[in-house]
């Protein structure tokens, strides 16, 4: 019998398979996995109980607070230091952010892990700056007890509403970045940049492209929603330019700094919109290999219009929703799937990464 995570595997190929039924898909790779437990490298707690005695987790069925700082999916380094915030509230004395009354001042604990020297970004969602000074007092005991932690800041989350953070971020430490490595490319992450969560296995996926655009040897790149650049880095050579396009700034100011640590002059980074970018190029300056890493809503039907037009000998297209990915595939006309290879970059959920390769037809 398969165990429970092999189990989930298969589940997720037959999805798959099931979801791109209709479209003419040539070869499906085998899946990629990676730890079962341990893996991931984010965690978002909301802060729920009181000052005197609060819980880092989530609510449960019934509204109950469930706490998640041992959960068996973080490293246990992680799960310590998360047990230790626990503390590290009480200590400062913050009241947790009462929804139901809209009372409260920390909302939520945002904890980010390096798996390369397993250094840590910690951010405080406090709905005013009253507390502040409450953290900076407990602070440096905190990184006394834990040196790992590099990066420190408060995002100021004033609206009584569903959302996760603010516009306004305060460092409190001189560091404002973690470095990461994958596959000897350098990466940093900064409060608002996105950033793969499984390590190991986001390591996979963009080495795999990168063996599937060293296949191709093509003369120019783009790389669109590219973030903080993962799948562009992995890609770059002197002889190769590359145009990484990502609307959050950050992003791009994280991947500008690993163009400078690499020594690649012809990488280009900006912050603008993909699918405004795409629309307003001319079909002269359309590269040759195009890869699309959009969000969970997909890249939408004017960009799949736009990369039907533009024709570049490749798309690939890397998704974490293999729903918008089937609807996507559907709209871009003149192409066949080569290659479809799913990457379970979260297991014990619903939920996984795909890359498909998408050649011009002849």
């Amino acid at each position: 019998m398969p165990s429970s995570v092999e189990k989930q595997l298969e589940d997720k190929q037959q999805r798959l398979q099931s979801l791109l039924a209709e479209l003419p898909v040539e070869q499906y790779l085998p899946a990629v996995s990676g730890a079962e437990f341990g893996f991931r490298n984010k965690a978002k707690m909301v802060v729920m109980g009181a000052a005197h005695q609060p819980v880092l987790g989530i609510p449960g069925p019934d509204g109950t607070p469930v706490s998640l700082t041992q959960c068996p999916l973080y490293p246990s380094d992680m799960q310590s230091l998360l047990a230790e915030l626990e503390g590290f509230v009480r200590r400062a004395g913050i009241p947790p952010y009462r929804v139901d009354k809209a009372k409260g001042e920390l909302k939520f604990i945002l904890l980010t892990r390096s798996a390369v020297r397993g250094e840590f970004m910690l951010r405080f969602v406090l709905r005013s700056k009253e507390a502040i000074a409450r953290i900076e007092r407990e602070l440096p005991a905190l990184l006394t007890a834990f040196p790992a932690i590099k990066v420190v800041s408060v995002n100021l989350q004033p609206v009584h509403m569903a959302r996760l953070e603010g516009e306004e971020e305060i460092f409190l430490t001189e560091a404002t970045r973690l470095e990461e490595v994958f596959n000897g490319v350098p990466l940093f992450i900064r409060p608002k940049s996105f950033f793969q969560t499984n390590p190991e296995v986001a390591a996979s996926l963009y080495a795999t492209a990168a063996n599937w655009v060293d296949e191709l040897a093509p003369k120019s790149l783009w790389d669109l929603f590219c973030g903080v650049g993962g799948f562009g880095l992995h890609c770059a050579s002197a002889d190769l330019p590359v145009t990484g396009i990502e609307i959050e700034a950050e992003a791009i100011d994280c991947a500008k700094t690993s163009a400078r640590a690499l020594g690649l002059e012809n990488l280009s980074f900006a912050a603008l919109d993909s699918t405004d970018f795409a629309k307003g190029q001319q079909a002269a300056q359309v590269p040759e290999v195009i890869i699309v890493n959009p969000p969970r809503r997909g890249i939408g039907e004017a960009l799949c219009h736009s990369l039907s037009e533009f024709a570049p000998r490749a798309i690939l297209y890397s998704s974490c929703n293999p729903e918008t990915l089937a609807r996507d595939l559907a709209l871009i006309s003149g192409y066949r799937i080569a290659r479809v290879q799913l990457f379970d970059m979260f297991p014990h959920s619903d939920h996984f990464e795909v890359l498909c390769l998408l050649l011009k037809q002849q």
